[in-house]
């Protein structure tokens, strides 16, 4: 018979033992939590080490054209996609300010008959505080905790829409961007006339070389074949890829390397691109063919909207121009509903050597124009290597994706696109090289739309006055 002292005395034995045994798995369930926290910490979150460590990159995120006044929900799917490193390609903030666009009138600030600028420059009180409204956006500061963050500017973190080496501000503008991006204050970038750098990540034989170009401290004026990058930008280059030893290059423009869009739009718009720049673009490929550069993939942003291009005829091997703009600004968010839908079927009848179609594809057209971010994902363990990159919408979901072996972009697959002048060549023919009526098949399908609107507008006055005067007649007419 058990009293009930000794009841009492066994049930605070089995209460002590159940105890004892709860420290116990609560202190293995710490230690395997501590385990795996750093682990995870490692791979994702230690954003100050990460350029130093050994763990391979296999998640990029980037991302161009930010209105830091606009609302930003895109952070969410960027962050759910837990990339490693972030990369910003430029207008990370809107520095400039602009007057109402008008193709008619005595200021007409767009179009062909454009005769006043249309941007003007903020001062460097306005354009600080405007990166420190961007850097506080809580997505971004979200991101910085669980990604390395780096990038490079375009025009309107430059100051001032499609500048180049000619504004006067630069200098303020290179110091507020730097700051901006809490680049060390012992940086060379803190002293060179410019922004351009470049990152190596992860291990022997899984290296990838980020390569950041300027654009615009250096560039001359559009459409003089001049200089983008000018010459001591060039020389730092060819250092950089002549002493690489990484599987993948990773090149980031903030204006696009490839596609049609730059030369297909004129003379209704003004577009920047590398094909504005003819003997630049070439000396481009022609240095990356010299160095036998491989794995070369491009990532772009300005043009608001997204798109992946592939050029197969200048170096021997595939190159990828993966475009992703914008953050905030898209062409289909700045415009009505209706006029959204013309820039659809104006983006399929655009001429399309160069652009990658496949089913991956939202629309048919292969271009999306809405708020987007680009990533890359890297699978080391595949044989060959994948790298998988996608153009991604507001919610994360695909709109435009392509698959890229890095045996395709290692091997030698030379097509030789001289005595083509004629002939166009899916991926192998660029957009200045097209036939006239297939590269302003655009202006000429608006100034056709735009002379039948009138003809039909005079027509229906004509018809109108005719119809009025008869009437009169009619009435004056004794019986």
């Amino acid at each position: 018979m058990i009293t009930s002292t000794q009841g009492i005395l066994y049930k605070a034995s089995i209460g002590g033992q159940w105890m004892i045994r709860s420290y116990r798995i609560f202190f293995w369930l710490l230690i395997l939590h501590s385990t795996l926290g750093v682990t995870y910490a490692q791979a994702f979150q230690n954003t100050s080490s990460f350029r130093d460590s050994q763990l391979p990159l296999t998640r990029i995120a980037f991302g161009s054209c930010s209105n830091q006044s606009a609302p930003q929900p895109i952070w969410t799917a960027i962050l759910d996609f837990r990339p490693q490193l972030f990369i910003w390609l430029g207008d990370n903030i809107y520095a400039d300010s602009k007057r109402p666009m008008k193709f008619f009138g005595k200021e007409r600030t767009a179009g062909p008959w454009k005769n006043v600028p249309r941007f003007i420059p903020a001062t460097e009180e306005e354009m600080a505080k405007m990166y420190n409204e961007a850097r506080n956006i809580p997505g971004y500061l979200e991101l910085k905790k669980t990604a390395q963050v780096i990038g490079t500017w375009d025009d309107h973190d430059y100051g001032l829409n499609n500048a180049g080496k000619e504004f006067s501000g630069k200098k303020a503008s290179q110091k507020l961007m730097l700051d901006f991006l809490e680049e060390p204050h012992d940086s060379l970038r803190r002293v060179q006339e410019g922004v351009y750098t470049s990152y190596l990540f992860g291990p022997s034989g899984k290296q990838i070389k980020v390569v950041l170009l300027d654009t615009r401290y250096h560039r001359d004026s559009p459409f003089t074949d001049g200089t983008i990058l000018g010459e001591t930008q060039w020389k730092w280059l060819e250092k950089e890829l002549s002493d690489s030893t990484a599987q993948v290059h990773l090149i980031a423009s903030s204006i696009q390397v490839l596609g049609n869009f730059s030369a297909t739009i004129q003379p209704l718009f003004l577009a920047e691109s590398w094909s504005n720049f003819p003997k630049e673009r070439k000396r481009l490929f022609n240095l990356l063919s010299a160095l036998k550069v491989r794995g070369i993939i491009f990532i772009s942003g300005d043009v608001h909207f997204g798109e992946i291009n592939r050029y197969d005829c200048a170096i021997g091997s595939p190159l990828y121009d993966v475009t992703s703009s914008g953050l905030t600004q898209a062409i289909e968010q700045t415009v009505p509903s209706f006029l959204a839908i013309i820039s659809r079927f104006a983006a399929w009848l655009m001429p399309t050597t160069m652009r990658v179609h496949n089913s991956a594809c939202r629309y048919k057209s292969c271009v999306y124009g809405k708020q987007n971010f680009g990533t890359l994902e890297i699978d080391w363990s595949a044989d060959p290597v994948t790298i998988h990159a996608e153009v991604r919408d507001v919610l994360g979901k695909s709109a435009l994706s392509q698959n890229i072996t890095l045996a395709e972009l290692q091997t030698e697959n030379w097509r030789d696109n001289s005595g083509l002048s004629r002939k166009v060549t899916k991926h192998c023919t660029l957009e200045v090289d097209l036939p006239s009526y297939s590269r302003y098949i655009l202006a000429f399908s608006f100034f056709s739309s735009v002379t039948a609107s009138m003809v039909v507008l005079i027509l229906a006055l004509y018809s109108f006055a005719i119809l009025r005067k008869r009437r009169s007649y009619k009435k004056l007419k004794p019986y």
